[in-house]
């Protein structure tokens, strides 16, 4: 049988390990031959995955034109390139509900939960999402494949070791600005411990971090040395199929702190081996870590629960048998008619596309508004500077003209004004008109309020 995997590149990510661990299985042990045909990153260079070298690897361009028996699509806009390639049917691995991925104004959003309505029989790893397709759509085929995990890579303790004296040694996996993954929030919740720690933060990007060793990308094998040395896997995500990172931890011996994101069922039971903490509540999962580091009766409870739990999931072979299963009954089914979805998905496409472009010129436009408006701030702030130096200038005005006042007042009452009045009389009567000095000075006073308003 011949099958072709829609990827959007071969990049480092937990979506593509699964492909990868599914479809070098299937090329192995079940006498399929596999290709991973890349849609969008062409040129990139792929991560080493284990299996690489059992399937073959070719760019969309490539492959386009040649026949397979079935052709899976992986990530929602591989969906949209099915057709490129002609098959005798196509399938859908869905590995979450990506349009959840996007906000409420992101177009992309629309396009990606439409690729659900297709009918393109389906295969997903969570069972929360085969049930929502039974719900939902139960004349779609829905297969559920639960992920395994390489037990060579990540072998499963025969007893929980002594924990070390010291810090509660947490890791958190993702990125450092990754929302979705709620690893901001997860490192605020660190930040609010009492309790010290240890804390890794493991980046497909990279990284640094105050306080906090940032390791990665490393790879399968590296994940879980760390995961050996680890006490508490950190994974406040928002979104998820089936996240993944826990379980692993889960073997190497870890327990996890974990939001009741979807998909969390499928290993985690609160407080026999992991506790589940609220979204958007830092203090409380503090207080959560807080407690396994000054509790070490409990974090051993919930670890050797957690080791238990590991040793009764399956392997990637195991997993791979059920897939292989799915392949066959879809494979040998009524095949889906592709023709008809694609006008479809080429007109959610271009609306897409035009929404997108009028997205960019409204950011646009904010983007000049924002500079605009940072300018009239300036000019505001520039404008009240000048007003507040204005008033001191006239603060001081008015207190020296104060000054001046007092000073005439005090002139008009004094004993040598009074004898300038009788001195004068006599030049006063010979020059009429040259008015007293008491006059003079009033005329002087009265000038000088004047001079402040005018």
């Amino acid at each position: 049988m011949k099958i072709a995997f829609l990827v959007p590149s071969l990049r480092l990510s937990g979506g593509l390990n699964v492909v990868m661990e599914h479809g070098s299985r299937l090329a192995r042990d079940h006498d399929m031959d596999v290709t991973m045909v890349i849609t969008h990153h062409p040129d990139e260079v792929p991560w080493t995955y284990d299996g690489l070298d059992d399937v073959s690897v070719r760019t969309l361009a490539d492959a386009a034109g040649e026949p397979f028996d079935l052709v899976i699509a992986t990530w929602w806009d591989t969906v949209t390139h099915l057709h490129r390639l002609p098959s005798k049917q196509y399938a859908y691995f869905v590995q979450s509900l990506e349009d959840r991925f996007f906000g409420p104004a992101d177009p992309q959003g629309v396009l990606a939960g439409l690729t659900y309505r297709l009918g393109l029989p389906v295969i997903t790893e969570a069972r929360w999402i085969a049930d929502l397709f039974e719900a939902l759509q139960p004349e779609v085929p829905c297969f559920y494949v639960p992920n395994g995990i390489n037990k060579d890579i990540f072998p499963v303790l025969a007893e929980v070791p002594d924990r070390p004296d010291g810090p509660l040694r947490v890791l958190v996996e993702g990125n450092v600005d990754d929302h979705i993954k709620g690893v901001p929030e997860a490192l605020e919740a660190i930040g609010r411990m009492v309790e010290p720690t240890e804390l890794t933060v493991v980046s497909a990007k990279g990284g640094t971090l105050p306080g906090a060793e940032v390791i990665g990308p490393i790879s399968q094998r590296e994940l879980s040395d760390v995961m050996a040395r680890t006490d508490v896997v950190l994974k406040l995500s928002r979104v998820e199929g089936m996240a993944g990172p826990p379980l692993e931890g889960f073997h190497r011996g870890a327990t996890a702190v974990i939001t009741p994101v979807t998909g969390h069922d499928e290993y985690t039971q609160h407080g026999w081996n992991a506790l589940v903490t609220g979204w958007d509540d830092p203090t409380g999962t503090a207080r959560q870590l807080d407690l396994l580091a000054a509790d070490p009766a409990l974090l051993g409870f919930l670890r050797t629960n957690a080791v238990a739990t590991a040793a009764a999931w399956p392997d990637w072979d195991r997993a791979a048998e059920t897939m292989a299963d799915a392949v066959r009954s879809i494979a040998t089914a009524s095949p889906h008619d592709l023709a008809a979805t694609v006008p479809l998905l080429r007109e959610a496409r271009f609306q897409v596309a035009r929404d997108s472009r009028r997205i960019h010129r409204l950011k646009e436009r904010i983007a000049f508004d924002e500079i605009h408006i940072a300018k009239v701030e300036e000019n505001w702030r520039v404008a009240g500077d000048r007003v507040q130096e204005l008033s001191r200038l006239t603060e001081a005005q008015a207190a020296r003209m104060d000054r001046v006042e007092a000073m005439l007042t005090e002139l008009e009452r004094s004993r040598w004004l009074r004898l300038f009045d009788r001195l004068e009389a006599p030049v006063q009567r010979r020059r009429d008109g040259l008015g007293t000095v008491r006059e003079r000075l009033r005329s002087v006073r009265d000038t000088a309020r004047e001079e402040p308003g005018s």
